[in-house]
């Protein structure tokens, strides 16, 4: 049987064993909880009452969290001449052309968004298998292939994100750090919440919600009482 720290047991004594939680009560519990040597996210997994395997029924879509995330994006555009100074310009950490995508194909990764012009897609596609699977990949329906790229990198540094369904129809997002207002997680769950909402496909049917867990990094995952959830 695993020991449970001197941590996880005072959690314990402040975590009601299947009690459902308001969106409130569960933010303001897990920022009493007793927290490790770092600054914990807190996570939002949603499940939706979609099947991900129809193309119908598909959520994604992008919000920008008031607050932000609290995680530094390391943020790398690919484009060509004037677009690769307008991109270092508005704050980007990494902008090139060929000599970037030849260092990608190198196995270098060591960034948390990419942003291409659309010119520069046609060589990006060819790292399908290097950025897909760490959702590198940059898409059209996230605004992060565009011509206009210092708008999208002020946008990603100032906290958008991207939310898509997975395979098992959740949602699962960062959405702040445990160092943050209440007030400030609030306003950025019920921005993410209501931008899921929208994104419902018309193919969804019965309840869209189905339940939501709210959990930090290292700390207890909390159910939501769906019902005390006020959307737009």
């Amino acid at each position: 049987m695993t020991k449970r720290s001197k941590r996880m047991k005072e959690v314990d004594k402040l975590v009601e064993v299947g009690r459902e939680y308001s969106l409130e009560e569960a933010v303001t519990l897990l920022k009493k909880c007793p927290a490790p040597k770092f600054d914990q996210s807190l996570n939002l997994m949603l499940k939706i009452g979609v099947d991900p395997k129809k193309s119908d029924q598909q959520v994604r879509g992008t919000v920008t969290l008031p607050h932000g995330t609290g995680q530094k994006v390391v943020l790398v555009v690919i484009a060509r001449a004037d677009k690769i100074k307008e991109a270092l310009a508005a704050g980007a950490d990494h902008a090139g052309g060929d000599e970037l995508v030849e260092k990608i194909k190198g196995g270098w990764t060591d960034f948390g968004a990419l942003i291409a012009t659309p010119d520069m897609m046609r060589e990006l596609g060819k790292l399908g298998k290097i950025l897909g699977p760490r959702g590198l990949m940059p898409t059209p329906k996230a605004g992060t292939v565009t011509t206009d790229v210092a708008k999208a990198v002020r946008e990603l540094k100032a906290g958008k994100i991207e939310f898509k369904v997975d395979k098992t129809g959740n949602v699962n997002s960062a959405v702040g750090k445990a160092s943050f207002p209440k007030e400030s997680l609030m306003e950025n769950l019920l921005s993410l919440l209501n931008a899921i909402s929208r994104a419902k496909p018309a193919a969804a049917k019965g309840a869209y919600f189905r339940s939501l867990y709210l959990s930090s990094t290292m700390g207890p995952g909390l159910k939501i009482d769906l019902q005390s959830i006020q959307l737009a």
